[in-house]
């Protein structure tokens, strides 16, 4: 099964008579299980081409299948349940709400998807583990160093059982240690639970942590591949 299917995918923006394309002709095929690492340099489209996946922008023209679903066509409704239980959502800016803790940033859409009590509580325990900040449960965003938000927001990205993840430049804000500790994670959620992770970052380093990467130039795929056959392409 594909996790992800453009064909023709284009996005145009538009300022008064001024007319931005940010994705031209995208071709894209994502195995599920598959780890896909995004590249380029700032402005490319990379960015768009996540908000596009998630549902969070719909293309001007082209189809984009999620699973085999047409979101093309879906309905808003659709799409916001469609985010809620099979896309999970990871962002430079960790995004979690300021005034709720470590546990209950996780436990949140949870809580939307009208979970019991019982299973939300099990769930977090879980994923609090999974990604090694247990002892953290009880702290505040402003508790936390940069490196732990982002494993929260980890952790938070997976409370729905999502089958895949798109992660946005997710170490951009973070110091190199910290960064190499979130891909770490990322490779572990995909290889041992078997999400399909999609990942934006500017660093080519992070490539061999993935099993394939394209970079967008101007807003097309201008190479695709194996991360092994890069060698310091990116």
């Amino acid at each position: 099964m594909k996790a992800v299917e453009t064909r023709n995918l284009r996005k145009v923006y538009k300022s008064g008579e001024i007319e931005v394309e940010a994705l031209s002709e995208v071709n894209l095929d994502v195995p599920a299980s598959d780890f896909l690492l995004v590249s380029g340099p700032s402005g490319s489209g990379k960015t768009t081409l996540l908000n596009v996946l998630g549902a969070l922008d719909r293309p001007t023209t082209g189809t984009v299948k999620i699973f085999e679903k047409d979101i093309s066509s879906m309905s808003d409704d659709e799409l916001s349940d469609l985010r809620l239980r099979t896309v999970g959502f990871v962002f430079q800016a960790y995004n979690l709400i300021a005034t709720l803790t470590a546990y209950e940033n996780i436990e949140f859409p949870m809580v939307l998807s009208n979970m019991s009590p019982e299973k939300r509580r099990e769930k977090v325990e879980y994923l609090l583990n999974l990604v090694d900040l247990e002892n953290r449960a009880g702290n505040k965003p402003d508790q936390l160093s940069g490196g732990e938000q982002q494993r929260i927001a980890v952790a938070r990205a997976l409370s729905n059982d999502p089958k895949m993840i798109l992660a946005d430049e997710p170490t951009g804000n973070l110091d190199s240690r910290s960064s190499d500790r979130v891909f770490e994670l990322l490779r572990k959620v995909n290889s041992e639970l078997g999400v399909t992770i999609i990942a934006v970052s500017h660093d080519p380093r992070f490539l061999h942590h993935s099993k394939r990467g394209v970079v967008i130039e101007d807003g097309r795929i201008v190479h695709e591949g194996p991360s092994a056959s890069w060698n310091d392409k990116g």
